[in-house]
């Protein structure tokens, strides 16, 4: 509670407005390729595709958020520390239209998995004889 109170100040409290690491008004491959260089990326393989759709559509003036794993600056959740000189590959381009930001796949990247078409929560139930949940195991 007292990191969330600390953080909640110094925004408050801010003296520049935040600045991201590339301008709003630049294409997406710009802003993915100024993101994968703070990264240490050399270079930056493309999902072309996705990026002209949302280009044509209007969306490239988005935020970017990269989804990857948090484990490295790579795509390579072994290589530690800050590796350079790699390419950041992206395997697929995703927008979040409503919450205004387009996300790059890195890698072997998933996202959070949908719910099936009959969730689960329908097989769990409470015997009312003995009191124990049914449906969890």
């Amino acid at each position: 509670v007292d990191l969330g109170i600390a953080v909640q100040k110094a925004c408050e409290n801010a003296t520049q407005p935040l600045k991201f690491l590339y301008p709003l008004d630049v294409g997406i491959k710009e802003k993915i390729e100024a993101i994968a260089k703070s990264y240490g990326a050399s270079g930056v393989e493309y999902s072309e595709q996705k990026i002209e759709m949302y280009t044509k559509q209007g969306f490239s003036g988005l935020p970017i958020c990269m989804a990857k794993t948090q484990y490295s600056f790579s795509d390579n959740a072994a290589a530690k520390g800050a590796p350079s000189g790699f390419i950041l590959p992206i395997r697929d381009v995703r927008a979040s239209i409503g919450a205004g930001f387009i996300y790059p796949l890195v890698g072997t990247m998933s996202t959070m998995p949908g719910l099936p078409t009959r969730p689960c929560f329908y097989d769990i139930d409470i015997d009312t004889t003995t009191g124990k949940v049914i449906g969890l195991s």
